[in-house]
């Protein structure tokens, strides 16, 4: 068993201390909190599965109105595009490069729902006018038989830009005075990074000073995912782009809350296809929740949270099929519940490679030699472990197979490479300082269940434990450990 220490470690983020105070009044139309009820500014993020046709639109809009009655202040709400939307440009995209234009299932969703709600014409003159331009564009692309990252950030971006004006129009039909806006209109500004755009260091002041033009009683229903480069053009912010854009708005406003809407009561316990028994966790760290995305989890992703952790402000985990449901709180602090483990995540379909030099190298040439060949072939690593000859690292499903097979040909020269494939690496988030009694108990698990343990990884993050097990013996790893932190269902010793 080896000792590895994860690649990755958590920035430590400055706040900027003077965000804009902005007020927000509750419109007439909509019930007011009573008086002793306290309120809460905040920004709603929704994402595609919420808003997939006219009957889910519709229930985000009156779930909104409701948050509003029950105290809720939104000064923005983030909306990814309806469905399947999004796969439905990507896939129009291909077949306009196979030289067909269509976009009418997307076109016929869009038109339905706005027959659905009897919409006007400038809302249906809107939505008709950005279709009409995207329909345009793969027209283009048929003639000039390519699709460049520019181009394709522009194509995903209509689905969201539809969404919004969209769900504007059904929260002004319910008398909550609302308005669409495309990102960049309040102040949403990228680098020109196509696919994988990073916000400008200054988004902070553009997004204050975009809100302070917009009426504070006016929800500011926002595209997510999109922004606009230096010179106007579209871009995409990449991996969680929708919360970072809903995180960033949060952040820069000096709101109470940035709630993210989901299927889920919050942050569980583990995945609960895996583990019916899966619980909802009540707060959780801003690093802890980090850990947990970068190992498997369905949380936030790292960066989007970067916002938040930046000026400590809450992320809330709400349920928008249970409103009811306190959700998981995401903030500076951990819990002070008592488990042990906080939570328990994996990812499957990691390749280990043992790297061991073959040649008299130290510890510079070869380590130097062995990580220029996975930049050279833009390999990233998850976690690794090394020793003046030798180095042992675990590579994910996403990275590019041919990639992986071109690097352990490049070092043969140099090298003797053993390839491990269809392992999982499984993680307990949880307090280092408990990690004596933790461990204690995990490998207790596994020696009842004949769980061999191929590397560990203890200390890097102070927050969690690493163990990179064969994924055949995943799932029964994953339900005994479980059992042993949640249920008080231990094997016995």
């Amino acid at each position: 068993m080896k000792l590895i220490f994860p690649a990755t470690t958590t920035t430590a983020l400055l706040c900027y201390l003077l965000p804009l105070s902005l007020a927000f009044q509750l419109p007439p139309q909509v019930a007011k909190p009573s008086s002793c009820e306290s309120t809460i500014s905040c920004v709603f993020k929704f994402g595609g599965s919420s808003l997939a046709d006219a009957s889910r639109i519709d229930y985000v809009a009156n779930l909104i109105k409701d948050q509003i009655a029950a105290g809720s202040q939104p000064r923005a709400v983030v909306c990814s595009a309806m469905g399947k939307t999004t796969n439905n440009l990507l896939s129009a995209g291909e077949f306009a490069l196979e030289g067909k234009v269509n976009v009418e299932a997307i076109r016929t969703l869009h038109s339905n729902t706005m027959d659905t709600f009897g919409y006007p014409n400038s809302t249906r003159d809107d939505v008709n006018a950005l279709l009409n331009e995207c329909e345009q564009m793969l027209t283009g692309v048929k003639m000039i038989q390519e699709l460049s990252p520019k181009s394709l950030d522009q194509l995903v971006s209509y689905g969201e830009r539809c969404s919004v004006r969209i769900m504007a129009q059904r929260l002004n039909q319910l008398g909550v005075p609302a308005q669409a806006f495309d990102a960049w209109d309040v102040g949403i500004f990228t680098d020109s990074q196509f696919g994988d755009a990073k916000l400008k260091p200054d988004y902070e002041e553009t997004i204050r000073k975009a809100f302070s033009r917009i009426d504070n009683n006016v929800v500011a229903v926002v595209t997510g995912f999109i922004g606009h480069d230096d010179s106007g053009r579209i871009t995409t912010l990449g991996r969680g782009g929708s919360d970072l854009t809903a995180t960033a708005l949060g952040a820069a406003l000096g709101l109470d809350e940035i709630q993210v809407w989901k299927d889920v009561d919050g942050i569980l316990s583990t995945d609960p296809r895996l583990v019916p028994q899966a619980i909802p966790l009540d707060q959780v760290s801003f690093e802890e929740a980090s850990e947990l995305a970068y190992f498997g989890a369905q949380v936030l992703h790292p960066i989007a949270m970067q916002p938040a952790m930046k000026c400590d402000v809450p992320v809330r985990v709400k349920n928008s099929y249970n409103p009811s449901a306190v959700g998981t709180i995401i903030k500076q602090e951990k819990s002070s519940a008592s488990r042990l483990v906080t939570a328990i995540t994996f990812k499957r379909g990691i390749t280990v490679l043992d790297i061991c030099s073959t040649q008299m190298l130290g510890a510079y040439g070869f380590l130097a030699r062995v990580f220029a060949e996975f930049e050279k072939h833009k390999l990233s690593v998850d976690v690794l472990a090394s020793s003046e000859v030798s180095v042992s690292l675990t590579l994910d499903k996403k990275q590019d197979t041919s990639e992986i097979n071109q690097l352990i040909s490049d070092l043969a020269d140099c090298s003797e490479i053993s390839r491990k494939d269809d392992m999982s690496i499984l993680t307990l988030i949880t307090d280092i300082n408990k990690s004596s009694e933790v461990l204690a108990t995990a490998f207790r698990v596994f020696a009842e269940q004949g769980i061999m343990v191929e590397m560990m990884s203890q200390g890097a993050s102070k927050v969690n434990i690493s163990f990179i097990i064969k994924s055949s013996k995943l799932e029964d790893a994953v339900k005994h450990l479980h059992a042993c932190f949640f249920e008080e269902n231990c094997i016995a010793a």
